[in-house]
């Protein structure tokens, strides 16, 4: 059976085995006609495509003389006078007959734009993915007609590459997206797509400070490209990760304490409060008051007072103001978290962009709440388990 090859070095085989398909531009009839995905193309249009602008005079000619040598390469046991099958004749002009699994890049596209739930998703990209064995149609990327197939190509390969990461999310493979992801992103910094499935990878494997991370690194290329913020749908998901509106990660659960307070085993969780302003503090015990499951530990006014606070009164929960005199949130969480047995610490900050939130997130603080957050949203991050570490 014959194949031909798009998806890399230009090549047609029979049972495994290279044919011959002479020079460059007798290879690029047959690679234009294949383009043409079956459709017949008019001997003008070859003749106008492979020679731009100066076509020789004897064109006519070369052309049929190029598809005379390609029929017999590509069907060497034909009789001189029997009809071509795969190279025919369709006037005005030719076109090439083969089923789709013969052609890699029909092949592909038909892949790729298949329906299903993931897993057929996932398994369906995979399968065009590998197809690929270099750029397409490189050979003859100075011809407009191949640059442009090329082009097109490369986008359907982002887009498969962009598939296979949607369906495998729900599949329980983020760990394994990160790399493809993490190239992907850098290779096209500009696909909004390539940096919100990086960024709910990273997410979903636990690492929310890294997940952010990869959304500022976006903003980054965004601005100094195209001097435009984040699209509203990346800014969205930057909103859920810090207010922790987005599912658990994958394999995140409640962390084991041995010895701790047994406050959440009677389902009531205790919660410390630390803010250097006292108005904060009083908005966040209203809240508390309010909602069934949770009560005020303790209370502080700086860092230092929230350390022995913790130390005192043993929470499970910690919600610390990430700016406090003294000793700031990031330094006091970072003390906090190396105690033995610590509480689920939550820092509360003014700026979803603070600098100081990937540090905290590194340093193992388990998420963020802005001030301006509506009560539901800092109770949902309250009794949200804790991210689960590394």
């Amino acid at each position: 059976m014959l194949t031909f090859t798009m998806l890399g070095p230009f090549q047609v085989r029979d049972d495994g085995v290279p044919l011959d398909l002479g020079g460059r531009r007798q290879q690029a009839v047959l690679a234009r006609l294949l383009v043409a995905g079956g459709r017949a193309v008019p001997i003008a249009t070859l003749i106008d495509e492979l020679w731009p602008g100066t076509p020789p005079a004897q064109a006519l000619s070369t052309i049929q003389g190029y598809v005379s040598r390609l029929r017999r390469a590509l069907e060497p046991g034909r009789a001189p006078r029997e009809q071509a099958e795969v190279l025919v004749s369709a006037p005005p002009g030719y076109a090439l007959r083969a089923a789709a699994g013969q052609v890699d890049a029909w092949r592909f596209e038909s892949l790729v734009k298949g329906e299903g739930g993931p897993a057929e998703v996932w398994e369906a990209t995979e399968s065009a993915l590998a197809l690929w064995r270099g750029p397409a149609l490189a050979g003859f990327a100075d011809l407009a007609w191949a640059a442009t197939e090329a082009g097109r190509l490369e986008e359907l390969r982002l887009v498969a590459v962009e598939r296979r990461a949607g369906a495998g999310l729900p599949l329980g493979r983020a760990a394994a997206l990160v790399p493809d992801l993490e190239a992907h992103a850098t290779a096209s910094p500009l696909r909004e797509e390539a940096w919100r499935l990086l960024a709910l990878a990273l997410y979903r494997t636990g690492r929310q400070g890294d997940a952010l991370a990869a959304l500022r690194r976006a903003r980054a290329h965004w601005r100094d490209e195209l001097g435009l913020d984040l699209t509203s749908g990346l800014r969205r998901l930057e909103a859920d990760m810090l207010a922790q509106r987005l599912p658990e990660p994958a394999g995140a659960g409640t962390r084991p304490a041995p010895g701790a307070p047994s406050s959440a085993g009677s389902g009531v969780l205790r919660v410390l409060v630390a803010d250097d302003q006292a108005l904060v503090r009083a908005g966040l015990r209203a809240v508390l008051d309010g909602e069934p499951g949770l009560e005020l530990a303790a209370e502080a006014g700086d860092g230092e007072e929230a350390i022995a606070a913790a130390r005192a009164s043993r929470p499970d929960v910690a919600l610390l103001d990430i700016q406090m005199p003294r000793l700031d949130g990031l330094a006091a969480a970072r003390r906090i978290l190396a105690e033995p047995r610590p509480p689920k610490v939550i820092v509360m900050t003014t700026f979803g962009s603070d600098e100081n939130l990937y540090a905290a997130l590194r340093a193992g603080v388990s998420g963020f709440v802005l001030k301006t957050s509506p009560p539901e949203q800092l109770v949902a991050a309250i009794s949200a388990p804790p991210r689960a570490t590394r």
